[in-house]
């Protein structure tokens, strides 16, 4: 289990990357990293306590908070759109192909929420919960931590079409992947650092049955391993983890990738004879050069489209609009 208390390692960020920030989302600098100092002084620690205590509860939370904060800022900004449940005259991003039955930590977000408005009532947003959980889920499982910006505000809409259109497919291609990211101003090594993400938690039989069973490029061992869990048919929510160390945040990812361990179709086009494959071996050989690389992109993510100023508001539920 990942020593809760340990220090994280804080990546400063480049001047260059503060530029893209500018460039792909900080609202006119209205975000800040003293955004709530003076009007909920303790909301860190409150989200970073809880996010401990999840983590500790269960290791895969950590990857699940991280992927939720991905799944929001990837579909129209980091607004919390993802969390809004449908109702009978809304529909939202929930039930979307990439989300329906996998994204989870709803709860955890839930448990956050109602300890910041007991604490600081209508003060912290959604969405600035999402991007602090993330970061404090990653520090949890040891890996490196990120200096977060708030003042995000909360989306009123969702968009079930974009978050089809938007999320990459664990099928995706490489150059898929690298449109993908591109689209939303992430380079193709940024595009590498992110899918490091990968690094914990686990996915579902029925997203990897078939690299399991039609692909070549997949260790022998290890898809016999998987295939006890993941049969050719049936057995589809069975899980199994995403690289060799699910709990540990670290550079085992791309070390499995080369060995053609990579669990999604997703993840072993990264390393097989394509342009990536230099920068996986650089991560793979450099873990604190993949641990930088990915907190800066982790700051560029949490940054983009963000709703500042009046725009949006702070749902008193994360689940509805106001």
């Amino acid at each position: 289990m990942a020593n809760l208390s340990a220090p994280s390692r804080v990546f400063k960020l480049s001047t260059f990357t503060l530029c893209l920030l500018v460039l792909f989302g900080t609202s006119s600098g209205q975000l800040s990293a003293n955004f709530y100092a003076r009007t909920c002084p303790n909301f860190r620690s409150i989200i970073t306590r809880a996010v401990n205590t999840a983590v500790r509860n269960e290791a895969r939370m950590g990857a699940s908070l991280l992927r939720l904060h991905f799944h929001d800022c990837f579909v129209n900004g980091c607004d919390a759109s993802v969390l809004l449940d449908d109702t009978a005259n809304f529909t939202g991003e929930k039930t979307a192909g990439p989300n329906s039955n996998s994204i989870r930590g709803f709860n955890v977000i839930d448990t956050i929420k109602t300890q910041l408005e007991r604490q600081c009532p209508g003060v912290v947003s959604c969405a600035d919960i999402l991007s602090a959980a993330a970061r404090d889920s990653v520090v949890a499982l040891r890996g490196p931590g990120w200096n977060v910006l708030f003042g995000r505000r909360d989306s009123t809409t969702a968009s079930l079409s974009a978050a089809n259109s938007n999320l990459p497919s664990p099928a995706s291609s490489l150059s898929g992947l690298i449109s993908s990211f591109s689209n939303l101003g992430f380079t193709a090594n940024e595009m590498i650092a992110l899918s490091g993400a990968h690094t914990i938690g686990q996915a579902r039989c029925t997203v990897f049955r078939n690299r399991l069973y039609n692909e070549n490029n997949i260790n022998a061992s290890f898809a016999a391993t998987l295939r006890r869990n993941c049969p050719s048919s049936g057995g589809d929510n069975n899980l199994s983890p995403l690289d060799s160390s699910p709990t540990s945040f670290d550079n085992r990812y791309f070390s499995d990738l080369i060995n053609q361990k990579g669990l999604l179709h997703s993840d072993q086009v990264l390393f097989n004879g394509g342009s990536a494959d230099a920068q996986v071996r650089t991560y793979s050989s450099n873990p604190a050069t993949f641990n930088r690389d990915f907190a800066s992109a982790m700051v560029k993510m949490s940054n983009l489209s963000p709703l500042t100023g009046t725009s949006g508001q702070v749902r008193i539920n994360c689940r509805k609009t106001n």
